[in-house]
C-alpha cells in the first residue's frame, strides 16, 4: 500500500512537470529573468481542466488538498530545474504558486466546516484593509549565555513560537533572543470582504470574511474595490482570557486576487438572453415598455419614470487626455408631498439596478455615506478605513431617502461624491481617495411637510442650493385633488389589492375557474412589461456595449435650446440656465440613445431630453413675478429680484440714516414702497439681513448696517 501511495505522489509531480512545460514555459522564463521582482507563477484553472483526464485529476486534487498540490508543483520545479537561476534551492521555496479563473464561487454565508483546508473562491466588496507589515515566517534564536545560534524555527499564523528546549551547546535553560538579521520575513496584510449587495435577499445582513494576504499580493487593493479572492480556508482556535474555546474562527489564506475591473461583470448574460436583449432593442414600443416596467404598481408619474429610465442607463463617463474626468452619471431628486410613493419608487429602482444601495437620510451619517476610520481588533488596534454606502454603490445607483431629514454636516459629505465622484478621507493619519462613481437618486419632503401653492417652490425645499445645483433633474411631485386622476389612481390601487387577495385566497382555498392564465390576465395592469431579471441584464448589457456619439442634428438641437434660454437674460434680467444644465442635457441624451443600444444620438433623443429638462426648469426655476426662468432660484436659493431688492435696502439705509448710520425701519420701508416694491417683500428682506448678520437692531424699530 505504501509503495502504491509513493507511486501516486511521484506521478503527480510528473504530471505537473508535463503541464508546466506545455503551458507555462514562457511565464517561467520571465520569472527566471525578473526574479525577485516577479516571483509568482500563475496557473489558469480552466486550462488545467481542459488538459484531458490528467488535468481533471490535478484540478480535483487542488480543490480537495491544496497544500499538497502546491508542494507537488514546487517539487516539480525544483527537481527538473524548470526556473533556472544561480540560487536554485532558495528560489524554488520562495516562488509563489497561484491559481486563478476558478469557475465556482462560494458566498461568504455558505462557508461551512467541511470547507476548511480546501481551496475556495469568494467574491465580494472590500470593506477594510490594514497597512502592509512584515511577518516572521522562520526565526533564528541566539542563546544569551554562550551566543550559540539555534536552527530555524518555522512560525505559523497567529502565535509566536519560541524554543522550549535548553541550549544545545551550554545545556542551560536560559532565555533565547531573536536574531532578526538571520530570520525571514514576509509582507502581510489583512483584508475584510463583504458579500456583494446585489446577491442579497431583502433584510439580509451582508456577511464578512477576513483574508490574510502575503508577499506580492499586498497593497494591491483599496476599500470599495470588487474582488474575487481564491485561497485556502483556514481555522484558528478562539482563546478567551487564556482559556481555549471549542469554537474556531475562519479566515482565508489568500492564494490570488482578481480585481473585477469590468463593470457589471457579475451580471452574466448567455447567448439566449443576448438574443432577447437585441430583439427588445429593436422594438418600436421600447420606451413605453421600459417606462412601464419601472414600479408598475404605482399609477402615472410617466415623466418621472422616463427620467429614471435615462438615469438607470446613464451617460458615458469620459477621461480627457489632460487627466480631467467628466461624469456620466445622472443625479436626480424627487421632492414631493407625503404618500406619493417616492420611497416605493426608490426601492424599485434599487432592485432594477445591477448595483444599488438604499439608505435613509435620518439613519445615515456622513461617515456611513462616505468612509470612516475605525480602530478595532481587526487591524491589531490600528486605524483602518471602512467604505461607506456611496463607495459600495460604485458603478451603480445610491438611493438616499428622506434627504431633508439629514443633518446639515452629513449632507455636505455628498458634494464631492456627486460632482468629482470621489471621496477624500483625511482621518486618524490616513489620507486616501476612494471612488464613488454612482448616480444619486434622492427623495425629500417639502419644509412644511406639504407644498404651499402660494409660496415659491425653491423656498420650500429644505436643502442647500450648493447641493441642489448638483442634481441634473429635480422633480416636484404635488398631490392635488383631481377627480379624473383620483378615480384612475383609486381603481389602480384597488385592482392591485384585489389581485393580491385573489392569489392568496386561491392558494389557501382553490376557486373554481381560476387558473394561472386567469391570474396572469388579472395581473397584467400591475405587471412590468419587461421582466425585472431581463431588465437588469438589459441595463448591464447597454452599459457594457453601448457608447453612442452625438449626431450633428442632435448637437444643433441641444445648443439651440441652450442659447434660446441664455438669450432670455440681459444686464437687468436673471440668468436662465448655466453650462451645468447643458452638460445634464448631454448626459441625458446619451442615456436616451443607450436605451436603444444605438451608435448615435439622434434628434429624437435630444427632443426627448429637452422635454424632460424643460418640465423640471418650469417647476423649480420659473420666476412667476418676472415671467421668465431664473436659474439662481435653483442654484443659489436667491432670485435676482431678491438680490436687487437687498441692494436697494442697503442704499436706502445709508441715505436715510443719521451720522452713525442708524435708520428708522419705517422710513426705509416707506421709501422702498414709494419706488414700487411690495411692503411684504421689503419686510421679508429686512428680516433676512438681520438674520444673516449683515444688519442689526440697536433698538426696536431701528436698523444699522454692520458693514457700511
Amino acid at each position: 500500500m505504501a509503495e502504491a501511495a509513493d507511486v501516486e505522489i511521484t506521478d503527480r509531480v510528473g504530471d505537473w512537470v508535463k503541464f508546466l512545460k506545455k503551458f507555462s514555459r514562457k511565464q517561467m522564463g520571465e520569472i527566471a529573468r525578473e526574479y525577485p521582482h516577479k516571483r509568482s507563477l500563475y496557473i489558469d484553472y480552466k486550462q488545467l481542466e481542459k488538459w484531458g483526464k490528467q488535468g481533471l485529476a490535478l484540478a480535483d486534487e487542488l480543490l480537495r488538498t491544496p497544500g499538497k498540490t502546491i508542494d507537488d508543483i514546487k517539487e516539480a520545479i525544483k527537481q527538473n530545474n524548470l526556473i533556472f537561476t544561480k540560487d536554485e534551492e532558495e528560489k524554488a521555496e520562495t516562488i509563489n504558486i497561484r491559481f486563478n479563473n476558478l469557475p465556482k464561487k462560494i458566498a461568504a454565508r455558505d462557508i461551512r466546516a467541511h470547507h476548511i483546508n480546501s481551496f475556495v473562491t469568494v467574491e465580494g466588496i472590500l470593506r477594510k484593509t490594514t497597512e502592509v507589515r512584515p511577518r516572521l515566517t522562520s526565526a533564528v534564536f541566539r542563546c544569551l549565555q554562550c551566543g550559540t545560534l539555534t536552527p530555524t524555527y518555522a512560525q505559523h499564523y497567529g502565535k509566536f513560537q519560541e524554543p522550549y528546549r535548553p541550549c544545545t551547546q551550554c545545556e542551560r535553560q536560559t532565555k533565547m533572543e531573536l536574531v532578526p538579521k538571520l530570520s525571514t520575513f514576509v509582507d502581510t496584510q489583512k483584508l475584510r470582504i463583504q458579500e456583494s449587495p446585489e446577491g442579497l435577499r431583502g433584510g439580509e445582513q451582508p456577511q464578512t470574511l477576513d483574508v490574510d494576504v502575503t508577499d506580492d499580493l499586498t497593497g494591491m487593493v483599496a476599500p470599495g474595490d470588487r474582488v474575487v479572492v481564491n485561497g485556502i480556508l483556514r481555522s484558528i482556535q478562539r482563546v478567551n482570557q487564556g482559556n481555549k474555546s471549542t469554537l474556531f474562527d475562519i479566515y482565508l489564506e489568500c492564494n490570488s486576487i482578481e480585481i473585477a475591473e469590468k463593470e457589471f461583470e457579475e451580471v452574466s448574460i448567455d447567448e439566449e438572453e443576448e438574443k432577447s436583449i437585441l430583439e427588445l432593442a429593436g422594438d418600436p414600443e421600447l420606451y413605453y415598455k421600459i417606462c412601464h416596467s419601472i414600479a408598475p404598481t404605482i399609477y402615472g408619474n410617466d415623466d418621472v419614470k422616463e427620467a429614471i429610465a435615462l438615469m438607470l442607463f446613464g451617460g458615458i463617463p469620459k477621461e480627457m487626455p489632460d487627466g480631467s474626468h467628466l461624469r456620466g452619471d445622472i443625479h436626480m431628486l424627487l421632492v414631493g408631498d407625503p404618500g406619493i410613493a417616492k420611497s416605493q419608487i426608490l426601492r424599485y429602482v434599487i432592485k432594477l439596478s445591477p448595483r444599488g444601495i438604499y439608505t435613509s437620510g435620518k439613519s445615515s451619517t456622513s461617515a456611513g455615506l462616505t468612509a470612516t476610520a475605525v480602530k478595532d481588533e481587526f487591524g491589531d488596534g490600528r486605524w483602518t478605513l471602512e467604505a461607506g454606502a456611496l463607495v459600495l454603490a460604485d458603478m451603480g445607483i445610491a438611493a438616499v431617502d428622506e434627504m431633508d431629514k439629514m443633518a446639515k454636516e452629513d449632507r455636505s459629505a455628498l458634494h464631492e461624491a456627486m460632482e468629482q465622484q470621489s471621496i477624500s478621507v483625511a482621518k486618524a493619519g490616513i489620507t486616501a481617495t476612494l471612488r464613488s462613481r454612482c448616480a444619486l437618486l434622492g427623495a425629500a419632503n417639502p419644509k412644511l411637510g406639504r407644498f404651499d401653492e402660494y409660496a415659491p417652490i425653491a423656498e420650500q425645499i429644505n436643502m442647500p442650493p450648493s447641493l441642489l445645483s448638483r442634481f441634473d433633474l429635480v422633480f416636484i411631485l404635488t398631490d392635488k385633488p383631481d377627480q379624473t386622476l383620483d378615480r384612475a389612481i383609486g381603481e389602480h390601487i384597488l385592482k392591485s389589492h384585489r389581485v393580491g387577495e385573489l392569489i392568496q385566497h386561491h392558494r389557501k382555498h382553490p376557486i373554481e375557474g381560476v387558473d394561472d392564465e386567469y391570474i396572469q390576465r388579472e395581473l397584467s395592469p400591475v405587471q412590468p412589461k419587461i421582466e425585472p431579471k431581463l431588465f437588469r441584464k438589459y441595463i448591464a448589457y447597454a452599459k457594457r456595449n453601448s457608447f453612442p456619439m452625438l449626431s450633428d442634428e442632435a448637437k444643433e438641437t441641444l445648443i439651440e435650446y441652450y442659447l434660446n434660454l441664455r438669450n432670455l437674460a440681459d444686464s437687468n434680467k436673471p440668468v436662465p440656465v448655466t453650462a451645468r444644465q447643458l452638460e445634464a442635457l448631454v448626459r441625458l441624451a446619451e442615456g436616451s440613445a443607450r436605451i436603444r443600444l444605438a451608435k448615435t444620438i439622434e434628434q429624437s433623443d435630444a427632443e426627448r431630453v429637452i422635454r424632460i429638462v424643460d418640465t423640471c426648469l418650469r417647476q423649480v426655476a420659473y420666476d412667476a413675478e418676472t415671467g421668465s426662468f431664473d436659474i439662481d432660484k435653483w442654484v443659489s436659493g436667491t432670485t435676482k429680484r431678491s438680490r436687487d431688492l437687498i441692494r436697494a435696502i442697503k442704499e436706502v439705509i445709508r441715505e436715510v440714516g443719521d451720522e452713525s448710520g442708524t435708520a428708522q425701519v419705517e422710513n426705509v420701508m416707506e421709501a422702498l414702497v414709494n419706488e414700487g416694491h411690495a411692503r411684504d417683500d421689503v419686510k421679508k428682506r429686512i428680516d433676512d439681513l438681520l438674520r444673516e448678520g449683515i444688519a442689526f437692531e440697536p433698538r426696536r424699530g431701528l436698523i444699522k448696517l454692520l458693514v457700511r
